[in-house]
């Protein structure tokens, strides 16, 4: 009979008869009993109870009842600590057991059961088996310092374990090594910059012949270890490879691909005229081709490999495009994989063979998998461009076929090809529009409008067409109400007399009856270009467009070289680095491909040559941005202005001016002039458009010399009344989720000295001690001046306020929000992690105080795209109270002027970084509130001066 007869019990009573069953005399008995409480176990019923009973069965020769007992104590012994201290000795005398198998079930035993308690009991017998004679023992013995090691790390490192370890790297046994180079592996990644590994051609050679012995798993650690290494030259590079390459015809496709990781990462160091070069690249083939006759899963895996393989170095799999052909019964996971390396591997030798394949697909049912076809055979004529007329014949024939979904993504690819091949394939235009009412998706819907637009003079009724789109305007999604607004605007251009009304129609629809700011704003944009200089409206609509790129989907270099050294791991899967998806310290090492010395060939990164995590000895004075224009609109603003003479204020352009109108110009009074509908568009444009709503008009403000001047005359700067705003303290993190501490604070500047004001309670029953802070890098380089001091141990019940000094050197990176600050605070119980805003009132610096000459030319200079305009609202104050209480933050008034009962407050800013920021204060004497304008390079912060606005102000208004 089976074991499964243990799981069928339910009788009553059940812990009370196993507890007299576990005491019987009887060995056969017992061991039924012990059976049954794994089997309870399993099932996940509560028999800790008989914890004392089952720990008694231990003393027996009997192996499989000792392994059973041993399964129970690795379950139970965290739940029951002091119970598991009776085991100790057992343990010890297991591992002097003359039978290997009972010493190696006892280490292994050992590091499952994570007790603190019981680890240094554990020190000796682990030593001992470290050393054992039989391999078996030392083998397991090694995974053992890897469990102890995450249990306890400073025990490992004190007992001397690890260098125990290292030693074992030279073992005689295969598995012996396997094992320890798996303990050492798992041991650094925990601890990224210790050297523990020290790989070096001697060791490296043993690993090599142990590769050849060890199981399958022995030799994924041994060949994931050695793609950490980095030779010395190319002769130990094709040494190294030589040895590795009979790994790719192994049965195990995780050997196959950890061998594969090695082979790409090695390659990089052999000159690519080298004979050898061209014969690995021939080996490499055949075992990536043999992972796609595995079931789908595994396919999916190597299809996601391969991907990063091929993009990498495309002429390994050149000749086995027929592979990659999908099959009828595949899922549709892997069609889509292996539709995307078909294109990957395009060429002008394969192109008919694939264009046959795809147009095949486009007639299959599943309709992810026809969109994804249509799609590639777009991607393959802006690719192959040999096959660009082919493919477009290919495309016109799948939109006779009247599908739906079909027509509608072969528009979408048609828009491409015609942007990579203008004045080419212009000609099918006709038998796309009658497609234009079955469009109901909003990219072909966008695709289809922005052909109109773009070919407008070759289309009779592009107007018309337009039109109809126009209809339901508001109920389009933004991405073609946009597509849109720029095809009409593109049509008044190129027809202008014909189009007037549809022109003032649209941009009167995306202006005035818009919600959405984008759409807003390329209205404004357009109305104005259009109404104030024709021309230029031309040269920037009509500009002409650059080619798009033949691969768009390519992984970056610098993320493709890390991914290649993952090959074989779920970051080669999701195709990111493992710091996308790994929490905490472990698997975020940065791995890079080794250049081959004297190749000349430079890293893509600017900054290769510095090691990874070390702060260059500059810390950039602006917030470096990911992928946006941030830094570089900052960096024009690094200098303060001089005040050495009045600046050149330049000559206002038309198209230059302030788009929403109420800039500084327009507060000028009498001597501005206000621009009419006269301004139109010339004779030439037919006509002339009707001038831009009165809520946009702007105006051209009167010579710098005159009212401007003037109005920096009218107001003089107000006292400097002493202290400083500071935010109330704040609670950042609460006790219940920092094992008792809490810690609350806020920030203040003080004297030019930055302060990070921090009040450490102990809601804990134990005294804290060795207390110490870390910042992450953050948007201003924010970092701590000196120690974190806690003079005295922190009892319970007890506060300590500490005033922290702060320094802007730090490390720098853009956050969000902006104002954000990571923090880690580590005591003698664990390391607490919390995040916090900073006010940025504590970045604004002393000597913010702008010449009047240079406010208003940087006003000038600044981009009016750049100006933010915000309400600050139940806010009762005075413009002196306001100038008196802002000046306490370092934000100085420059001028005042006073129109129609309407105080005006100009007022300049300066961060530790250097960056200006200029602000148009009004205060309506009376009113509940106050209007006020933001400009600065970096219009990124302006959110934050507000906020710190509306505090200040808000605060004095309520004292």
């Amino acid at each position: 009979m089976t074991d499964s007869k243990y799981f069928t019990t339910t009788k009553k009573g059940e812990i009370f008869e196993l507890k007299a069953e576990l005491n019987s005399d009887k060995k056969e008995k017992k061991k039924e009993a012990v059976k049954k409480v794994i089997a309870s176990m399993t099932v996940g019923k509560d028999v800790s109870a008989l914890f004392p009973d089952v720990v008694n069965c231990m003393q027996t020769d009997n192996l499989e009842l000792k392994k059973l007992v041993y399964l129970y104590l690795m379950n139970y012994a965290k739940s029951q600590p002091d119970m598991a201290i009776m085991a100790v000795n057992t343990f010890v005398k297991d591992c002097e057991d003359p039978n290997p198998l009972i010493r190696a079930l006892a280490v292994r035993t050992m590091g499952c059961i994570r007790v603190d308690k019981i680890t240094e009991y554990l020190c000796e017998p682990l030593r001992k088996c470290l050393k054992d004679e039989d391999p078996y023992v030392r083998k397991t013995a090694a995974v053992c310092v890897a469990k102890l090691h995450d249990i306890n790390a400073q025990l490992v490192e004190d007992q001397g374990f690890l260098d125990t370890l290292k030693d074992l790297i030279s073992d005689s046994n295969p598995m012996v090594v396997a094992n320890a180079v798996a303990a050492l592996s798992e041991i650094a990644e925990s601890h990224p910059n210790s050297n523990l590994l020290d790989l070096n051609p001697q060791s490296i050679n043993k690993l090599l012949t142990a590769l050849n012995e060890c199981t399958e798993w022995g030799q994924i650690f041994i060949l994931d270890c050695l793609a950490n290494y980095t030779p010395r030259d190319d002769r130990e590079s094709q040494s190294i490879c030589e040895r590795v390459t009979p790994r790719l015809s192994h049965a195990n496709s995780a050997v196959v691909l950890s061998a594969v990781k090695v082979l790409m990462k090695f390659m990089e160091m052999l000159p690519k005229d080298l004979d050898y070069y061209g014969t690995l690249l021939k080996k490499l083939a055949p075992p990536l081709v043999t992972l796609l006759s595995a079931e789908p899963e595994l396919q999916y895996v190597a299809l996601r490999n391969i991907n990063l393989i091929v993009q990498k170095r495309p002429e390994i799999l050149k000749h086995e495009m027929k592979v990659f052909f999908v099959k009828y019964n595949d899922p549709i996971y892997v069609k889509l994989e292996k539709l995307d390396i078909m294109i990957r591997l395009a060429s002008q030798a394969n192109i008919a063979q694939v264009l046959a394949e795809l147009k095949e697909y486009a007639t299959e049912v599943d309709v992810d998998f026809v969109r994804k076809a249509v799609r590639a055979i777009g991607r393959c004529a802006i690719k192959v461009e040999q096959s660009a007329e082919r493919c477009v014949s290919t495309l016109l024939d799948l939109i006779q076929t009247k599908v739906n979904y079909v027509v509608q993504e072969a528009i979408v690819v048609i828009k491409d090809i015609f942007r990579k091949y203008p004045n080419k394939y212009e000609s099918v235009i006709a038998t796309l529009c009658e497609n234009l009412d079955s469009l109901d998706e909003p990219e072909a819907r966008a695709a289809m409008i922005w052909i109109v637009g773009e070919y407008a003079e070759r289309i009779d009724n592009a107007d018309e067409l337009l039109e109809s789109f126009l209809e339901g305007f508001h109920d389009e999604s933004t991405q073609v109400q946009l597509q849109l607004l720029t095809a009409i605007v593109k049509l008044f251009l190129k027809k202008p007399t014909e189009t007037q009304e549809l022109v003032q129609q649209v941009l009167s629809l995306a202006t005035q009856d818009s919600d959405n700011p984008d759409l807003r704003d390329r209205g404004y944009i357009y109305w104005r270009l259009l109404s104030t200089d024709p021309v230029a409206a031309k040269e920037v609509v009509l500009a002409e467009k650059p080619l798009i790129s033949e691969e768009t989907d390519l992984i970056e270099p610098t993320l493709l070289e890390e991914l290649t050294c993952h090959i074989g791991t779920l970051a080669s899967v999701y195709h990111k680095p493992p710091s996308a998806f790994v929490e905490g310290s472990r698997g975020v090492q940065h791995k890079r491909l080794p250049v081959r010395a004297g190749s000349g060939e430079s890293s893509e990164s600017p900054d290769a040559s510095q090691p990874v995590g070390v702060v260059a000895d500059t810390p950039p004075a602006v917030i470096p941005s990911q992928g946006d224009l941030l830094g570089d609109l900052l960096n024009l603003d690094l200098a303060p202005p001089t005040s050495s003479g009045p600046p050149v204020v330049p000559s206002m352009q038309m198209g230059a001016m302030d788009l929403l109108g109420g800039g500084l110009d327009s507060l000028m009074g009498d001597e501005s002039e206000t621009l009419g509908g006269d301004i139109g568009g010339s004779p030439a444009m037919g006509g002339g458009l009707a001038s831009a709503p009165a809520a946009v008009a702007p105006s051209l403000g009167a010579p710098a010399n005159s009212g401007l001047d003037m109005l920096f005359d009218l107001g003089g700067s107000v006292g400097m009344p002493s202290g400083s705003f500071v935010v109330p303290k704040a609670v950042w993190l609460p006790a219940m989720k920092a094992k008792g501490l809490e810690i609350s604070g806020t920030f203040a500047r003080r004297g030019g000295v930055l302060q990070m004001e921090i009040s450490l309670t102990n809601k804990a029953m134990s005294v804290m001690t060795d207390f110490a802070i870390q910042f992450n890098r953050n948007s201003f380089g924010l970092a701590p001046a000196g120690p974190l001091q806690v003079l005295t141990p922190l009892s319970p019940n007890q506060t300590t306020e500490i005033s922290l000094p702060l320094s802007t050197v730090g490390p720098v990176m853009k956050m969000e929000p902006l104002n954000n600050l990571q923090v880690a605070v580590k005591n003698n119980i664990d390391v607490f992690y919390f995040s916090c805003q900073y006010p940025i009132s504590i970045l604004f610096v002393e000597d913010g105080k702008m010449e009047r000459q240079v406010f208003l030319a940087t006003w000038k200079d600044i981009p009016n795209d750049n100006e933010a305009q915000f309400q600050i609202k139940d806010c009762h104050v005075n413009s002196d109270t306001a100038t008196s209480r802002l000046q306490t933050c370092n934000i100085f008034t420059i001028a005042k002027r006073t129109v129609e009962g309407q105080d005006m407050l100009y007022q300049s800013i300066k961060l530790t970084n250097g960056i200006w920021i200029l602000v148009e204060l009004r205060v309506q004497t009376g009113s509940p509130g106050c209007m006020m304008s933001v400009k600065c390079r970096a219009p990124e912060v302006a959110q934050l001066v507000f906020q710190c606005y509306e505090m200040v102000l808000k605060t004095s208004s309520d004292a």
